[in-house]
């Protein structure tokens, strides 16, 4: 693993207002095609993590997957995150989004991200108001993740399901969103270098897949 770089860049802005009023005008609910075609390759901008992409794509099966980003509406936001149960066999203890599979018999990608909420944490979804896809993001192991961004009004109580999820907990937005938190890392895939991001907060190691996500979510409210 190479040294941690820092992403510089301005500081974003993390007032609650202006987050929603941005993310409402720059996403919507158009399920993109690359979800389930196979022949559509989603691209990260990293020459490196994109020919993993390709390569994954032409060994596995299309794995569709839906995820939630519940921002919860404080004065201060707060993003809310899981860590998943150190008994499961795929990325046991890791830090993630309320999420998984999509079923077929979820109506949308959104309906799978906000089932998944309410079966690993009991987020219901009386709390939550969908504002729109982020984009598409592929991961080594062949998932396609759609993510779901998501206004969440406080009050909500939760019930962690210990089957699925050791612990749920909240970071601010206005870490998240801050590119000097974001630390770029690469390691090596079959003799190709390629690259992914970490953003550690306090005992927790926010890397891979969701802090790639919320590297795309500051990308899209505050760079676009």
């Amino acid at each position: 693993m190479s040294k941690p770089i820092l992403k510089n860049g301005p500081a974003a802005p993390v007032g609650a207002t202006e987050f929603f009023d941005r993310s409402k005008a720059r996403l919507g609910f158009d399920v993109p095609a690359a979800l389930y075609d196979p022949n559509i390759v989603p691209t990260s901008g990293d020459p490196g993590t994109d020919r993993m992409l390709e390569i994954i794509a032409r060994e596995q099966p299309v794995r569709p997957a839906a995820v939630l980003i519940p921002i919860i509406d404080r004065p201060e936001p707060t993003v809310l995150l899981t860590q998943r149960a150190a008994h499961l066999n795929d990325h046991a203890g890791q830090i993630a989004f309320p999420g998984g599979k999509i079923d077929a018999t979820d109506a949308s990608p959104q309906d799978a991200a906000l089932r998944e909420a309410e079966e690993e944490v009991g987020l219901s979804r009386h709390f939550v108001e969908p504002i729109g896809y982020l984009d598409l993001y592929g991961t080594g192991f062949g998932f396609r993740i759609l993510p779901t961004v998501a206004r969440v009004k406080p009050g909500f109580e939760l019930t962690i399901n210990h089957s699925e999820v050791d612990d749920a907990f909240e970071v601010p937005l206005s870490f998240l969103m801050n590119p000097a938190n974001h630390q770029v890392h690469s390691k090596e895939f079959r003799g190709m270098e390629r690259s992914y991001y970490a953003m550690p907060f306090a005992e927790r190691y926010i890397w891979g897949a969701t802090a790639g996500i919320l590297r795309v979510l500051y990308e899209r409210i505050y760079l676009s």
